[in-house]
């Protein structure tokens, strides 16, 4: 019996963790890409290699204070593009329309988001008054290799020292 629940997986479709030995460790990610880019430019095998970050961290950077006029006038600005593209559209396929499906779609376009942002905003009652954004970044960035050529890539990092 052959159904979509029943299809096998290949191995190598699955998420396997990295494999080789530690030929470099580094603080940041921008390193690890020159370790990596320093081998290459001396012929070494980089097929073998592997960035890992390690003891990865979800990292929130505050970038302002929101108020109601921040919030407002984002809403604003983002529904009158949407609000503008979806007018376009409507003036392209009404025949002999003019401006006003621009005008219909920008009114409503802006309307719509500002309803969509005060519910969202009035919603968290002052427990998130501020925008930020998150991103994914590691502790330290590991540098390994397949051991067939670890040693050869350890001696070419130590001459660079």
């Amino acid at each position: 019996m052959n159904t979509a629940f029943a299809t096998p997986f290949s191995a190598s479709s699955l998420p396997t963790p990295p494999t080789g030995w530690p030929i470099s460790s580094c603080d940041t990610y921008e390193q690890a890409q020159r370790v990596v880019d320093f081998l290459a430019s001396k012929s070494f095998p980089v097929e073998d290699i592997t960035i890992v970050g390690v003891e990865p961290m979800l990292v929130e950077r505050v970038s302002g204070r929101l108020t109601w006029g921040r919030v407002l006038g984002a809403a604003a600005a983002s529904g009158a593009w949407l609000g503008m593209f979806v007018g376009l559209l409507l003036s392209l396929f009404t025949v002999d329309a003019g401006m006003l499906p621009i005008a219909v779609g920008l009114v409503g376009g802006v309307t719509a988001s500002m309803i969509t942002a005060t519910i969202g905003y009035a919603s968290t009652r002052g427990r998130r008054d501020f925008a930020s954004r998150s991103e994914l970044v590691a502790r330290r960035y590991d540098v390994l290799c397949q051991p067939r050529n670890a040693e050869a890539g350890r001696d070419l990092l130590y001459s660079l020292a």
